[in-house]
């Protein structure tokens, strides 16, 4: 069973799936982030939506580069989780099933391509409290203590 993070479904409410690729980017103890500004201003771990047929690594390293600039080596994946939410910016509802993966930021190529997103680099005390999404904050807390990430089914 993948954990689900975040506010139940709504009662009666279509959701469609949204499968996504997301990372977590550590490089000499500190970690970067994303941030958007539209349509809810946040700090995110960089990622977002796989593409049909699209595969979830293809999709991960697409999306942080344009969201970070950044190209990353040595993705390793650690867990699932999923959550119910509203995406103005697609005006659907969804349940979103996020892959988290490990990898390396390896160099920056260019700011982000991504329209309203910039790339910042934290302490993981920054990054705990900067992140919105529940289900990040907890894979990247059992991230940081060293502990299997909730909801894992692979070994790390």
């Amino acid at each position: 069973m993948i954990a689900r993070y975040g506010k139940p479904p709504l009662a009666g409410q279509a959701y469609r799936r949204r499968p996504g690729a997301y990372a977590i980017l550590w490089r000499d103890g500190r970690l970067l982030l994303t941030h958007q500004q539209r349509p809810v201003p946040e700090f995110q771990l960089p990622g977002g939506g796989i593409d049909a047929p699209e595969h979830a690594l293809a999709a991960l390293h697409r999306e942080v580069a344009e969201e970070t600039g950044w190209i990353i080596g040595q993705p390793r994946y650690l867990t699932a989780y999923r959550r119910f939410c509203f995406m103005p910016d697609y005006d659907i509802y969804a349940e979103k099933r996020c892959q988290i993966w490990l990898a390396r930021p390896i160099r920056r190529l260019s700011d982000p391509t991504e329209p309203g997103h910039s790339a910042h680099w934290m302490t993981p005390r920054q990054a705990l409290a900067a992140l919105q999404d529940p289900g990040s904050r907890a894979v990247l807390r059992a991230f940081l203590a060293g502990r299997q990430p909730p909801g894992s089914s692979r070994t790390t």
